[in-house]
């Protein structure tokens, strides 16, 4: 039989075959390159948020079109603030520095040639009314002060004895005593009945403090001395009561007002002299005057020293702003001489 060659395929027909399933494989590949493309368009543009940007933008699913919010921008965290610093408190107005005083004491005048005077130990139920009166100015009942700047009469109610101690005590009542006062205070002295020049004086006495500051001495307290004319006669302040603390001054015609302190100063230690039993004397010779507390020394005064004969006298004074009920209380006082 007779071979027949096959025919020869037409120029081109394979190509075609060939370009044709390019042509396939392009739009296929173009056709995932797109979707990819739109893919990755919604994706960087609705769900990650801009890159540098304070704010982001969240895609919400729904039924309808794409919708788009702002979400709020984060709030930094708030930098702490440092704590302010305390007020300083106002410091308190300067006061004198008060310290306990020296205990325990002597008793009794320096070394020397000395005779018990006088001596009152308020061992009693009543005041020995041989020795004191009460009142001021010589007068009996309820009397006038002493000073100007008292607000108070001296009353004999204000006086009492027991249980080893004198108490004078300062209670707020009305009063009238040539003068209307708002206190009624106890005072008891020794004039007519016991007057002397030159000795050593001695008091053990407690004295009440202030509330809320008990170192300070409440009232105006008072061991003291005085002459038949004041202020010639002069006056020997032992322990007075000035503005808190517990003061020794002399007065005389020339220091009336002020008086002179002990050691030329104040005459007023900064010691402790409230809330407990202490003692305060004075050794009047002629031409100075020497001041003990509790056995100290606290100083001299040696300028127009009296030689007057003089008298005691205890008190318990009100002077604004006073404190009442109160009681100074006073357990004895005693005079030396020389014989």
């Amino acid at each position: 039989m007779t071979q027949v060659a096959p025919p020869t395929p037409e120029r081109g027909h394979r190509r075609r075959r060939r370009d044709r399933s390019r042509r396939s494989r392009f739009v296929t590949t173009t056709v995932i390159t797109a979707v990819v493309i739109c893919a990755a368009a919604i994706i960087t543009q609705g769900w990650l948020p801009t890159v540098g940007s304070a704010k982001q933008t969240v895609a919400v699913k729904s039924s309808q079109p794409p919708q788009f919010y702002e979400a709020p921008p984060t709030k930094p965290m708030p930098t702490p603030k440092p704590k302010p610093k305390p007020k300083p408190k106002p410091k308190p107005t300067p006061t004198p520095t008060h310290t306990q005083a020296v205990t325990p004491v002597p008793d009794g005048p320096p070394p020397g040639d000395w005779t018990l005077a006088f001596d009152d130990e308020f061992n009693g139920t009543s005041l020995d009314t041989t020795k004191w009166s009460t009142g001021w100015g010589g007068g009996t009942g309820i009397t006038a002060p002493v000073n100007s700047t008292e607000d108070d009469c001296y009353d004999p109610a204000q006086v009492a004895e027991g249980g080893g101690a004198l108490s004078l005590t300062l209670t707020r009542e009305s009063e009238s005593c040539g003068t209307s006062a708002q206190y009624a205070a106890g005072l008891i002295n020794t004039d007519g009945k016991f007057n002397f020049t030159y000795g050593f004086i001695q008091a053990r006495v407690w004295l009440p403090g202030t509330p809320g500051n008990p170192d300070y001495v409440a009232n105006w307290p008072g061991v003291w001395t005085d002459g038949q004319n004041w202020p010639d006669d002069g006056e020997i302040d032992i322990a007075e009561g000035i503005d808190g603390n517990v003061c020794a001054h002399f007065h005389d015609a020339a220091h009336s007002s002020d008086g002179i302190g002990a050691g030329d100063g104040t005459g007023c230690p900064s010691k402790v002299y409230t809330g407990g039993w202490h003692t305060f004397a004075a050794n009047w010779e002629p031409g100075i005057i020497t001041y003990y507390y509790d056995g100290v020394d606290i100083g001299s005064v040696t300028s127009g020293i009296t030689s007057a004969p003089m008298y005691l006298i205890l008190d318990y004074a009100a002077r604004s702003p006073a404190q009442a009920p109160d009681t100074m209380k006073v357990d004895y006082i005693r005079v030396w001489q020389h014989p």
